[in-house]
């Protein structure tokens, strides 16, 4: 036994060796294909309508803000099939009563990352679909509530996203056209009991705080709607940007649809020295 375990090692070895040399075959290989970063950023403005009865039976109206951070890569693996995104999202809204006497504010970030499987059906058309993790975070304050003003917000789930991209020319200047939704499908989020209040939870009233979202008590949607004015490698975006939020669960009911105009540039980047890597092949995002 003792001989077999001690000839087991060095076999172990040279799988582990083996393994590692194929790895960096595998990288090797791909230094002469370059994978150009595609970077938006954008601010948007518009209207939103809230919902939270854990702090108030009523809907309030009102504005939001959002900055968003978008980035599009070919997949570090198969990266003439797979493309990889990364968001990162900060959100404010400022939303009213029907009389106008009260004052709700709801700040969020969002993270969230993930692969897509991509096609190329036309030459100025690209698809792609694939699957994200996310988590995302905040809270509502009303400003009327003095005894529990805050409502806490927090998620990690998984779930779907896609990609369309259309190019094309408006007169000499080239345009492309991008639509891109996420959806949560499963995973986790924190809703306290109804009427529990936080100050009973820092005490230690922790039981039943953590639930399992699907699009029965959770569904999420956000959805950009884009045109991308290309001038050289940066370009002018333009477009709508919508979210619906929504979740039910111990009796408590939020809601939040926003609708927003979006402004930002586009910027497209390779960090190689041409003259080392002359001869690199481009694969791009889509």
């Amino acid at each position: 036994m003792r001989s077999a375990s001690f000839l087991s090692f060095p076999r172990l070895f040279g799988v582990i060796l083996l393994l590692l040399l194929a790895g960096y075959a595998t990288l090797f290989a791909q230094e002469k294909a370059a994978r150009p970063v595609i970077s938006s950023y954008t601010l948007g403005v518009g209207s939103a309508h809230v919902a939270d009865t854990y702090l108030t039976p009523l809907r309030y109206h009102g504005t939001a803000w959002r900055f968003d951070y978008r980035r599009l890569q070919a997949g570090p693996f198969a990266p003439e099939r797979i493309t990889s995104k990364a968001d990162v999202s900060l959100s404010l809204e400022k939303t009213h009563n029907p009389a106008g006497n009260a004052t709700m504010w709801d700040a969020m970030i969002g993270i969230d990352w993930g692969l897509m499987r991509r096609w190329r059906p036309l030459p100025s058309l690209a698809l792609a679909v694939g699957g994200e993790i996310a988590v995302s975070g905040g809270a509502f304050y009303n400003t009327r509530n003095g005894n529990n003003p805050v409502s806490a917000k927090a998620s990690a789930t998984v779930g779907l996203t896609g990609l369309a991209v259309f190019d094309f020319r408006i007169g000499r200047l080239p345009a492309r056209l991008i639509y891109q939704p996420s959806i949560p499908v499963a995973g986790a989020f924190f809703s306290p009991e109804y009427g529990q209040l936080y100050y009973e939870i820092y005490l230690g009233e922790r039981k039943n705080l953590a639930h399992c979202a699907w699009w029965g008590n959770y569904f999420a949607l956000d959805h950009l709607l884009a045109l991308d004015l290309r001038f050289g490698a940066r370009s002018l975006r333009l477009g709508y940007q919508g979210k619906i939020y929504s979740t039910h669960v111990n009796h408590i009911l939020t809601r939040s649809f926003t609708h927003l105009f979006v402004i930002g540039f586009t910027t497209e980047w390779l960090a190689v020295n041409p003259r080392k890597h002359s001869s690199l092949r481009l694969i791009n995002a889509f």
